[in-house]
């Protein structure tokens, strides 16, 4: 039985299958390359030479760029993954023998190997069930009720983290967003956030990056790039600044402290002039829509989740995932506890590369194969 939320290469190609010298790619918004942009930014950013390990003017040019999309004063740390980003932070919001709540499909919990743990030094997740991926402060509520004070036996419950967006591909409008936050403060909880489709969130609620963070309540976010046309770009970003201390050890400690810090700034430097990060998300959101507007016009397909960012979840009469593949289209089975559709979903992504072309060919497909 498959328990993990990817199926690889056993049912993927290798490589891009063009029909008619057309891809229709929605594997994951990983599989992408680099928007020219980052490329140029990188590319410049290797002329001359620049103190090292985060010293260099780009690097602090880009954390006080972030001081000014998200309108205060923040702590800013860059690492290359997104693993770094939410097992390091996590790690400075709890104490070996604390607990993090977080969503039962979460990053975190499902695809990071036990990373959280592992950075935290034992920390234990406390999984919990919503539907679209999100929690509630009656979930929260009801959660902690299972776990009162014992110590020392009971793990004091310290973080909740959430995502945004879902691992459904919804969101937390900023009302949701706040009360969850809210709730957690109230309980003794910080909040982290894995932001690693942070900017798809952005894009697709309008709402300020400000709005969708710190005015919320969150703590600590953990902002992407790397999905969203970067090559290896994420910033773990500080609201409560206090929770900073020691983070610089731990990620020197961890081996995440990159001696060449100026090639992670550059990408950001391009990522956030001129909106670019808001442009680049907001096509892939534009094209997921498209998709899955063009999938629940065809009888027989069932798309499962609201098409809120970039990721469309779909269910295909039997058979018909399979032919869609061996037409050239790539994407993944999605299983995850909580299934509502029996193992039968599918997980479909756009990126800022999907074009029209891409969309309406798999839709084509579809509507042929029924």
């Amino acid at each position: 039985m498959l328990r993990t939320s990817y199926l690889f290469s056993s049912v993927l190609t290798p490589h891009d299958v063009k029909r008619d010298g057309r891809v229709m790619n929605f594997a994951s918004d990983n599989w992408t390359g680099a928007a020219p942009e980052i490329l140029d930014a990188v590319m410049r950013a290797s002329e001359g030479t620049a103190p090292s390990y985060g010293s260099d003017d780009l690097t602090k040019r880009v954390e006080a760029r972030f001081c000014e999309i998200f309108e205060c004063e923040c702590t800013v740390y860059l690492v290359a993954t997104g693993g770094a980003a939410n097992g390091l932070s996590l790690s400075v919001m709890t104490p070996p023998y604390g607990m993090v709540l977080c969503h039962e499909q979460s990053h975190v919990q499902m695809d990071e190997c036990a990373g959280p743990e592992f950075f935290t030094g034992g920390a234990k997740l406390l999984p919990i069930a919503g539907p679209g991926g999100k929690l509630t402060p009656v979930t929260i509520t009801k959660a902690l009720a299972g776990f009162p004070e014992r110590p020392p036996h009971g793990a004091p419950a310290n973080v909740l983290s959430l995502t945004q967006g879902t691992e459904c591909g919804t969101l937390y409008s900023v009302d949701a967003l706040t009360a969850l936050c809210d709730a957690a403060h109230d309980a003794g909880l910080s909040v982290h956030m894995d932001g690693a489709r942070f900017a798809n969130a952005v894009a697709s609620t309008g709402a300020t990056p400000a709005e969708l963070s710190w005015k919320a309540g969150v703590d600590v976010l953990c902002f992407g790039g790397t999905k969203n046309g970067c090559l290896a770009a994420e910033a773990v970003i500080f609201f409560n600044k206090a929770m900073a201390k020691d983070f610089e050890f731990r990620r020197k400690r961890a081996g995440h402290l990159w001696s060449k810090m100026r090639f992670i700034a550059a990408q950001f430097d391009a990522y956030l002039t001129d909106g670019l990060w808001l442009k680049l998300a907001d096509h892939a959101n534009a094209m997921a829509k498209r998709l899955s507007d063009g999938l629940c016009a065809i009888e027989g397909v069932e798309v499962s989740y609201p098409t809120e960012i970039n990721e469309v979840f779909a269910v295909f009469p039997d058979g018909v995932a399979e032919k869609l593949r061996d037409n050239g289209a790539t994407f993944y089975p999605w299983i995850t506890p909580g299934d509502p559709a029996d193992g039968k979903m599918h997980r479909l992504i756009a990126s800022f590369k999907t074009t029209h072309n891409d969309v309406d060919d798999f839709v084509d497909n579809v509507r042929r194969l029924l």
